[in-house]
């Protein structure tokens, strides 16, 4: 055999672990794991299928290959392809298992991503859908995956339920079907045959370099993992059953329902007593406490407290947990189609609830040692103190702390700075409040956070969250504005005072919108500021100042519902289908921001990746680190601005911790 420089991969494997609920670190170790099929394309070949379920042995040479560092190895969703290699080489061919890093970090079970392409990134880099079956339909290609694998993989992979008809077996074996077995492997070959058809599609449209070495490190954070507590996970999901019971309880006393948790029950008890609720949730129930008499007003208090879900992060975590009690696999990369942005997977560290309570460590003490009678004397409400501290279930091994370091209103910065709104840039530079400052723009008056017209900082930030991607009077009621205090007649004035302190920003909307129309319609190349935008092959590129792309797939001129023109694209929609999407200047721009500043996430990554990267939500990094690492010294490297945008003022602050928090 020649020698082997690229290898193609797809398994197929068994586990009784639920892959969706704990992620592919904690499938993958469970004791029952195993490999049932693996195709490999060897050098860009055919593939072939290893039935290792009924004996057959993977050769010597392909083995080695899989660690060999300068043997580049493809898949789709490559994260599952290597951990489960990964574990299942540590089991049976440990000589030719190789690890990377250094002794001290916790990766050491997993090997290099560094020899490792994902072919569902280089469809995402390419504005394409997530799943294979998906791709393949939308680039028409001759091989497409085949429609019975998600049967066959229900019928193979997980366990099943003991019956008479099936002798009371618990797992479905080749013998147990051989027609659907031989269709299986069949099913395999056909998943890296298209595969490689994706990679040869695309290939005029590479992921560039850069990118490849955000997803290593991507990658390596994924393998790290982020440590549990796991005494403090377990009793708080002890004390919500505690809890929950209880508040059923009394709910059960004072409205006789039999389920107070249903919604049409409760719906119907209200109606009794003549409140008429058209919803239940959140915001509707806080509402109808203000008019409701104190009966029914604790109801509804007690429902509110039954409805709180925010327990499920903790048994997201439990499910998730390795046995090192690390949370491994917490965040996918290119999770945002549109911008590249990163999103969370499991436990969803980008929407974990904000921690309010000045007691923290107090209240966290009573959970971990699972003392829910001292809990509910003290709190009024179970279920909330146990939302507050889900961000503290996260904490840093022996010896080491927390730094959390963010940036300081990062994509305000970009923005201003795309568009050369100098005034507010001024505002970074010197390391003002842009909401105040925002305010004084818009009204004319100096505003100050706690001094001078001090009210009007409110309406200066909401204008500020709402209004930077063309925005109106809908975007400021979305943000909350009419909670917030503000009366409806005040939005749209809002709104035209924004914009008027703002012109180049409303122009840079404009300037965008013209340079991609023209793209599309005249195929004509753009550039707007440091922002590159033209078509090629049925594509719009947009090149960011990093150098990466966005790229929208078959774009064209459309009429708007309003009668007006917009530009239409397909990706994956709302309904998460593929579909035509309407866009707009102000909404490219968002793309755009939001894209520049995930690339300066990345940069501050790489530039902090000698250390121990556990997580990073939106603009924040937490990072595990030794005692005596110097929070200052991590901030100022995380606050540097990238040699490609030079001129944009950025600061990144932080704060030390023992458990993971917002401060």
């Amino acid at each position: 055999m020649d020698k082997i420089t690229k290898l193609s991969l797809d398994l197929e494997t068994y586990s009784p672990a639920d892959l969706q609920k704990c992620g592919v670190y904690r499938y993958s170790e469970d004791p029952e794991f195993e490999i049932l099929l693996l195709c490999v394309s060897v050098n860009d070949m055919p593939p072939t299928v290893y039935d290792l379920a009924c004996g057959e042995n993977v050769p010597e040479e392909i083995l080695a290959a899989i660690s060999d560092e300068n043997c580049i190895k493809w898949a789709f969703n490559a994260n599952f392809e290597r951990i489960c290699l990964s574990n299942w080489l540590l089991k049976y061919h440990p000589e030719h298992f190789c690890s990377y890093s250094v002794p001290e970090d916790t990766v050491g079970r997993y090997l290099d991503p560094s020899s490792w392409r994902c072919s569902m990134v280089l469809a995402l880099y390419n504005g394409l859908p997530r799943s294979l079956e998906q791709v393949g339909a939308v680039l028409g290609l001759s091989e497409q995956k085949l429609k019975e694998g998600k049967e066959l993989i229900r019928y193979f992979c997980v366990p099943c339920k003991a019956t008479k008809s099936n002798g009371g077996r618990t797992r479905n074996l080749p013998e147990h079907s051989p027609e659907r077995w031989e269709l299986f492997k069949k099913y395999n070959k056909r998943d890296v045959e298209v595969e490689m058809q994706i990679q040869k599609r695309l290939k005029k449209y590479p992921v560039p370099a850069n990118v490849w070495e955000e997803y290593h490190l991507d990658q390596e954070i994924n393998d790290r993992g982020i440590l549990c507590d796991a005494k403090l996970v377990r009793n708080a999901i002890k004390i919500d059953e505690l809890s929950k019971s209880r508040i059923t309880g009394l709910l059960k006393e004072k409205t006789h329902l039999e389920n107070p948790n249903s919604v049409a029950q409760m719906k119907a008890f209200l109606e009794e007593n003549n409140v008429k609720a058209p919803s239940l949730g959140k915001k509707e129930v806080a509402e109808l406490m203000k008019s409701a008499d104190k009966n029914i007003a604790e109801v509804l208090s007690l429902r509110q407290k039954l409805a709180k879900s925010s327990v499920r992060k903790y048994q997201a975590m439990d499910n998730a947990m390795c046995g090192d009690l690390r949370c491994r696999g917490m965040f996918l990369f290119y999770g945002a189609n549109r911008s590249g942005r990163f999103s969370g997977r499991i436990v969803q560290l980008q929407n974990l609830p904000q921690n309010h309570m000045e007691d923290l460590s107090e209240a966290r003490s009573l959970v971990k040692s699972g003392d829910y009678d001292t809990l509910d004397l003290l709190y009024e409400n179970v279920p909330l103190v146990l939302s507050n501290l889900i961000r503290t279930a996260f904490i840093p091994r022996a010896g080491y702390k927390y730094i959390v370091a963010d940036f300081s209103a990062i994509e305000a910065r970009v923005l201003s700075h795309l568009a050369g709104e100098k005034w507010r840039s001024e505002v970074f530079e010197s390391g003002g409040d842009i909401y105040c400052a925002s305010a004084s723009k818009m009204f004319g008056v100096p505003v100050e956070k706690h001094g001078a017209n001090s009210h009007l900082r409110q309406k200066g930030k909401i204008a500020e969250l709402a209004l930077g991607y063309g925005g109106g009077v809908g975007a400021l009621k979305a943000m909350g504005a009419i909670e917030m205090g503000l009366c409806e007649e005040e939005l749209q004035p809002l709104v035209n005072s924004w914009r008027q302190s703002n012109p180049h920003i409303v122009e840079y909307w404009h300037e965008i919108d013209d340079a991609v129309k023209q793209a599309i319609q005249m195929r004509l190349p753009g550039k707007v500021g440091c922002i590159e935008l033209y078509w090629r092959s049925g594509m719009l590129f947009i090149t960011l100042p990093s150098g990466r792309r966005l790229s929208y797939v078959k774009p064209r001129i459309t009429t708007n519902k309003f009668g007006g023109e917009s530009v239409a694209y397909y990706g994956i929609d709302a309904k998460k289908k593929w579909d035509l999407i309407e866009s707009y200047g102000p909404k490219f721009v968002e793309n755009i921001v939001q894209a520049v500043s995930r690339d300066i996430l990345c940069y501050a990554m790489r530039t902090l990746s000698h250390c121990f990267i556990v997580g990073h939500v939106h603009d924040e990094l937490i990072i595990e680190c030794r005692a005596d690492t110097d929070l200052d010294a991590v901030c100022e490297r995380m606050g540097r601005t990238p040699e490609w945008i030079p001129g944009l003022a950025l600061r990144a602050d932080g704060f030390e911790c023992e458990h993971y928090k917002k401060e």
